[in-house]
Parts: C-alpha cells; sequence; structure tokens
C-alpha cells in the first residue's frame, strides 16, 4: 500500500505568509548587520566636518604666517597655537624639514613617516595618537602642517552609540514590527474565534465572523469559514428544535381537548374506547414523527448504504399501499425496469418513498393514478413520484417541505400533521441525496435524487 504523497501548500497557504514574513526579517537582519554595520563603523572613522574646517583654517593660518614672516612668522604662530593645542604642532616643507627656527629632532622625523591625510579614515585600533598632515591651502609645494589630531577631533567617540543603536535598539524594534505582524495574522483571528465561542457560550447563536475573516484565502480563512457554518448549522438546528417543540405542543392540544371532551362526555363504553383508541394513536404518532425527524436534523453522519432495487422496493410498498387505500393495483403505474439501482440505506429510503406515496395517493382522486418514474443523471438517478391532485402554487412548492405545513386545511391528524415531506426530504439528505417538487398538467411531481450503486457509476464513466 503506497503512502501519500506530501502535497505543497497552495499559493494562498498561511505557510507562505509566515515564510515570506521570516525570511524577510531574517535578511533584513543580515543586512543590518553587515551593511549598515559596516556604514556605521566607516563613518566613525573618519574626522567631522567641523575637525576638518578647523585643521584646514590651521593650515592657512600657518601659510600666511609664513608668507609674512618666514621662520620669525612660523615660530610666533606656534607659539601662539600651542597655547590652545595640547598636541604636537609643527610646519615642514617639502623637504620635510622644519619651517620654524627648531629643528625637528630623530622621534619626530620617525612620526613623519607615518602621517596621514584629514580625508583618511582614522583607526581605532592604533594606540598612538596620529599625526595629521595638512598642505597649504595656496602653495602645497612650499610646506604643510604637521600636527597632532586633537583628543576633541578623535572619530568614534559616540561609537558605543551607534553600536547600542545598530545591534540593539534597531534590531529590537524589527522583532517588534515582526510580532506586530505574527500577531495580526495569527493571534487576532484566534482571539476572534475565542470572542465567537464566548458568544455561543452566553447564547448569542446569531453572532458571526467580520467578512474580513471570512474571507481570507489562508487555512485561517478555512477555519474561519467553518466556524461561521458550524455557527449558522448550530442555530439553524436549535431554532429547529424549539419551532418543533412549539409545533409539538400546539399539535397535541387538538387531541387531549378531544380527549377531555370524550371523557366529560356521555359516551358508551365501547365508543369511548374506540374514541381514546384513536386519539391515542394519533398522539403516537405524532410524537414518532416529531422525535424521527428530530433525530434526521441532528444527525449528521451519513448512514450505511447498500445497493437497493428500486423496482423491488416498490412492489413492496404498493402491496402495502393497496391495503391501506384499497386501490387496485392499476392505479399503481411504475415505468421503471429491474435496471434501476441506487445506493442508499434501504429503511430510511423505504420510510422516506412511502411517506411521498402516502401523500401522492392522499391528495389524489379516487380514481387517480400514481405513478413512478425515472432516469439516469450522470453517476445519479433522478426518481419522480407523480399523483393527480391537481398540485399546489408555484409559491407553495418548498413550503410544504417545512414540518406541521398543511396546505389543504385538514383538522391536526386526520390527514397527517404535515411532517411526512419533510421527514422524506431529511431521509434522502442523509444518504447523500436531494428532493424537490414541480407542478404537471395533472398534479405534483415529488423529485428525488440519489445517487446510482457503484458497479454502475463506474460502467457510467
Amino acid at each position: 500500500m503506497t503512502e501519500p504523497r506530501s502535497r505543497l501548500p497552495g499559493r494562498h497557504s498561511l505557510f507562505w505568509k509566515l515564510a515570506f514574513l521570516l525570511v524577510g526579517f531574517c535578511l533584513l537582519m543580515i543586512w543590518l548587520s553587515w551593511y549598515w554595520g559596516r556604514y556605521v563603523e566607516t563613518q566613525s572613522a573618519f574626522l567631522s566636518p567641523e575637525a576638518r574646517r578647523v585643521l584646514n583654517s590651521y593650515a592657512a593660518e600657518a601659510e600666511q604666517a609664513w608668507v609674512v614672516g618666514k621662520e620669525k612668522g612660523i615660530d610666533d604662530w606656534l607659539r601662539e597655537t600651542r597655547r590652545h593645542e595640547n598636541g604636537w604642532v609643527g610646519v615642514i616643507g617639502h623637504d620635510l624639514q622644519s619651517l620654524s627656527s627648531v629643528p625637528l629632532d630623530d622621534s619626530q622625523m620617525q612620526r613623519l613617516t607615518f602621517m596621514r591625510g584629514v580625508d583618511w579614515p582614522m583607526s581605532r585600533r592604533q594606540k598612538t595618537v596620529p599625526w595629521l598632515k595638512i598642505a597649504f591651502p595656496s602653495d602645497p609645494a612650499v610646506g604643510s602642517l604637521v600636527i597632532e589630531l586633537p583628543e576633541r577631533f578623535k572619530p568614534g567617540r559616540y561609537a558605543l552609540v551607534w553600536q547600542m543603536l545598530t545591534n540593539v535598539l534597531i534590531p529590537g524594534l524589527f522583532t517588534l514590527l515582526l510580532c506586530v505582524g505574527l500577531y495580526r495574522l495569527l493571534i487576532r483571528p484566534l482571539n476572534q474565534l475565542r470572542e465567537q465561542a464566548n458568544a455561543w457560550r452566553a447564547d448569542r447563536l446569531s453572532n458571526r465572523l467580520s467578512p474580513q475573516m471570512t474571507s481570507r484565502q489562508d487555512e485561517l480563512g478555512e477555519l474561519n469559514r467553518a466556524f461561521d457554518h458550524m455557527a449558522a448549522r448550530l442555530q439553524s438546528t436549535v431554532q429547529i428544535q424549539q419551532q418543533l417543540l412549539r409545533d409539538l405542543s400546539h399539535e397535541l392540544r387538538t387531541p387531549l381537548s378531544r380527549l377531555r371532551v370524550a371523557c366529560d362526555s356521555e359516551q358508551s363504553l365501547p365508543q369511548l374506547r374506540e374514541r381514546l383508541s384513536r386519539e391515542v394513536e394519533g398522539m403516537r404518532r405524532l410524537v414518532d414523527d416529531t422525535l424521527h425527524l428530530a433525530w434526521l436534523d441532528a444527525e449528521r453522519e451519513k448512514l450505511p448504504d447498500e445497493d437497493i432495487q428500486v423496482l423491488a422496493l416498490w412492489d413492496m410498498l404498493v402491496d402495502n399501499a393497496r391495503f391501506e387505500s384499497c386501490w387496485p393495483s392499476r392505479q399503481f403505474v411504475c415505468d421503471l425496469d429491474s435496471e434501476c439501482w441506487v445506493r442508499g440505506h434501504l429503511n430510511t429510503l423505504a420510510q422516506a418513498l412511502e411517506n411521498i406515496l402516502r401523500n401522492a395517493i392522499r391528495h389524489s382522486p379516487a380514481e387517480g393514478i400514481v405513478r413512478l418514474g425515472g432516469r439516469r443523471d450522470g453517476e445519479d438517478w433522478l426518481l419522480w413520484l407523480e399523483d393527480q391532485g391537481g398540485g399546489v402554487d408555484d409559491s407553495d412548492l418548498e413550503r410544504i417541505f417545512a414540518p406541521f405545513i398543511r396546505l389543504d386545511g385538514a383538522r391536526p391528524g386526520d390527514g397527517g400533521f404535515g411532517l411526512g415531506l419533510s421527514i422524506a426530504r431529511n431521509s434522502l439528505r442523509l444518504q447523500g441525496g436531494d428532493m424537490w417538487a414541480e407542478n404537471t398538467h395533472h398534479g405534483l411531481r415529488m423529485i428525488m435524487r440519489l445517487p446510482a450503486r457503484e458497479v454502475d457509476a463506474l460502467v457510467q464513466v
């Protein structure tokens, strides 16, 4: 026996939404940790625009001092500058010699080999403070300013802040947004289902989920629609049960009243017994039919089925109908042959067809004809039972299947209780079939759809 193959989620599946959300979040975190972190680290390694402006202004002042006073001008400018700059400051020519009156020593000459420009990145891993070389703005070939980077201009002073922002705050913010997305995608629909269940617990069966929830195309949408359908079905079942109880109470009042009148009357004992027996039997049939209808409406599992030959079932029902109605055999016509086989529950189908047959006999004239016909319709059989009772108004073709409906105004119990057709339709639907009515030129036609037996269905395919 082969195992069923796993099926990929549908295009609107919740799987793809979750996958898109989580994959997008992971990619965003990777981009944030690599690109944005790299960008922040690179930007924090360069001097700020304010620092570059100050250092370039120092170079311009040193050039002006050289032009005006040569060595003496450089010496004066250096003394003035060193008052507010703690680090080393010097001015050198193109030959890396000092332009002031104080020559460079060996350690200073060695540091000149590691000078950096103002536009270069400054490594925070370097233990010594870097020296910067800034050429004279007007004539770079004449000389350059050399200055130890002031402490206040060192880049990366806010590196910890940027690291906290990049590695903690922004990931935390995006994680919060992910949680919000997951909440809107998963938790909020479940909360609405919980509220719906609480409404049921409070007997508010008419509450329904919003169209926004039931129109979703994913698994939660299917769950919402199933939940809504279950709510509607539960409400319908409760309403039907309540209506049946009200109708049963109403229908029982009449025979009970007649029983009380019969007990208070001066009838003879045989007449009283006959009257009591007739009324009790009517009430028994009423209760049995009502309970059967309630069971059919509450039962949701499909009844066990078998292959049924309709012609044999019809002959059995006609024998009983002839005995009850005193009609001759010629008034019961069957246009079906022995090839008509359906799939269903025998007892339930027999009771449904018997109710329809009794209804047809009751509404047909004394010499009327009741005819059973049918035809194949794909994998189903369409069967119909026609009487010659004159039919009903088109507006009542659906009402006749409602419980306790008697269009002829018959007294309760005399012409039935209006439960036969309702029981018949529910019985057929419980077997996977259906039933409806239509008018003909002579009377009413009750049409039944039933599945064909499996062998016939395979041959048809």
